[in-house]
C-alpha cells in the first residue's frame, strides 16, 4: 500500500486561492453577521457564491460535467480545510452540508432525468436541499434501522407518512431526499427507500425550526411532517428497498467532508491562540513563554496534524473504491473530539477575551460541540470500531 502526501500543483493552487478568498471576502461577511446564518438570509448566500464563482473557487467537489473542479476526496480534503477556516466558507464554495453530500449521492445514484432536475441546479447553487432521515424517538437516529416513516404503494407512486426532525437546511430547501420504510418493520436491517420530495408538495410541511446550540448551518435544523405525501414513481431515488445501501454511499464521504471543514475551524482557533500567546504580556513576558500555555499550543498542533493524517488516509481508501468503514469511523470520532479540544484550548489561552464577542472563539466552540453528535455520535462509532476490531481478530485467529 502506497499513500502519497504530495499535493498536485492544481489542487495546491486551488487551495491557495481558496484561502485568499476566504480571508479577504468571506471573513468580513462572517464578522458582519456574527457567523449566524440560522435563519438563512438568501441574499448573503447568493452574494458569497457569486463572489466564489468570480474568484474561480466555486464547487471544488462537483464533477466537471456539472460545472465544478472535479476533485477527488484527497483533493477535497486540502481545499475544504481552507474553506472551513470561516463558518461561511463552505457555503460560499457550495460545498456545505447537507448539499455537498446530496450532490455526491445524486451523482452516483440518480437517473439522468433526476440529475437534470435536481443535481444540475443544486450544483450550480440555484437551489438548496436537505436529507430527511433522522426521526424523533423511537425512530431512526444513531440507529438508522429504527426507521419508522413509511411509504405505501398507491397507483402511479407512493404515499409517505411520518415525522422527521433535526433535518439540517430544510428551511428554504427546494427538495428533500426522504428515507422511508417500504418493507419490513422498524429494527430490520433492510427495507428502506429514498424518495425525492419537492418542497411545494402539500404532504410535506415544516412543523418548526428547532433552536440548537449551533447557529452556523444555513437553514438551521427543522422538524418535518410527512402526512399523506404523494410522490410519483419517477421520484424514487435508486431502487426500492435499497435505501440503506445508498445511505452508505453518502455517509462515508460526507463524514470525511465534515472533518475537512471542521479542521479548518480548528486551524483558525489555533491561529488566534498563537497570536494571543505571542502578543499578550503577563508575569514578566509573553504568554507563549509559559510552560502550561506551551503545552496547550503543542497539544493543539498534535491534534491538528493527527486529524489531517487520519483524514487523508481515509480519503485515500475511499478514492480507491474501498468501503473504508473502519477508517472513516476512526477519523470521524478522533477529528470531532480533537477539533473540540483545539477550540477549547484556544479559548482558554485567550482568557476573558476568548469568551467575549471580540473574538469568534465562543461562537466556534458552540458550533464544533455539535459535531460529536452529528453523523453518528462518538459512542456509536466507538461501538462499531470495537465490533469490527474484534471480528477482524477472530478472523485472523481462524486462519492461523
Amino acid at each position: 500500500m502506497s499513500i502519497s502526501f504530495d499535493v498536485p500543483d492544481e489542487v495546491a493552487d486551488l487551495a491557495r486561492r481558496t484561502a485568499e478568498f476566504v480571508r479577504t471576502v468571506v471573513l468580513p461577511e462572517e464578522r458582519a453577521c456574527g457567523g449566524s446564518v440560522h435563519d438563512g438570509p438568501e441574499p448573503l448566500r447568493r452574494r458569497l457564491q457569486q463572489a466564489a464563482r468570480e474568484a474561480g473557487v466555486f464547487a471544488p467537489h462537483v464533477p466537471h460535467r456539472w460545472g465544478g473542479h472535479g476533485l477527488d476526496l484527497r483533493g477535497q480534503a486540502v481545499v475544504f480545510e481552507e474553506a472551513g477556516y470561516s463558518l461561511l466558507g463552505p457555503l460560499a464554495l457550495n460545498c456545505a452540508a447537507p448539499d455537498e453530500g446530496n450532490m455526491h449521492l445524486l451523482h452516483v445514484v440518480a437517473t439522468p432525468e433526476q440529475q437534470e432536475r435536481y443535481l444540475r441546479p443544486l450544483a450550480a447553487g440555484e437551489i438548496r436541499s436537505c436529507f430527511a432521515m433522522t426521526e424523533p424517538a423511537p425512530g431512526a437516529g444513531s440507529d438508522p434501522r429504527a426507521l419508522a416513516t413509511s411509504a405505501t404503494r398507491i397507483p402511479g407512486g407512493w404515499r409517505i407518512d411520518g415525522r422527521k426532525w433535526f433535518i439540517s437546511g430544510a428551511d428554504g430547501a427546494s427538495f428533500a431526499i426522504c428515507m422511508a420504510r417500504t418493507s419490513g418493520v422498524a429494527g430490520d436491517a433492510g427495507g428502506a427507500t429514498m424518495f425525492l420530495v419537492d418542497a411545494d408538495n402539500p404532504g410535506m410541511k415544516i412543523v418548526r425550526n428547532i433552536e440548537t446550540l449551533d447557529e452556523g448551518l444555513f437553514g438551521g435544523h427543522s422538524e418535518l411532517l410527512f402526512d399523506g405525501c404523494e410522490v410519483a414513481d419517477d421520484q424514487v431515488l435508486g431502487e426500492v428497498d435499497k435505501g440503506f445501501d445508498y445511505a452508505q454511499v453518502r455517509l462515508g464521504p460526507a463524514r470525511m467532508t465534515h472533518c475537512m471543514r471542521w479542521l479548518g475551524v480548528a486551524r483558525r482557533a489555533q491561529d488566534l491562540a498563537l497570536e494571543r500567546a505571542g502578543s499578550r504580556q503577563a508575569f514578566g513576558g509573553p504568554l507563549a513563554e509559559l510552560g502550561m500555555v506551551q503545552q496547550m499550543l503543542a497539544d493543539s498542533e498534535i491534534d491538528i496534524e493527527a486529524s489531517r493524517a487520519l483524514l487523508w488516509r481515509a480519503c485515500w481508501e475511499l478514492d480507491q473504491g474501498r468501503s473504508a468503514a473502519q477508517h472513516t469511523s476512526i477519523t470521524k470520532t478522533f477529528v470531532a473530539e480533537a477539533v473540540n479540544r483545539v477550540v477549547d484550548r484556544s479559548l482558554q489561552v485567550c482568557g476573558a477575551l476568548g469568551i467575549s464577542s471580540d473574538l469568534p472563539l465562543s461562537r466556534l466552540l458552540r458550533e464544533v460541540r455539535a459535531f460529536r453528535i452529528y453523523d453518528g455520535p462518538s459512542e456509536t462509532h466507538r461501538w462499531a470500531i470495537a465490533r469490527r476490531a474484534v471480528r477482524a481478530s477472530r478472523d485472523r485467529a481462524t486462519t492461523h
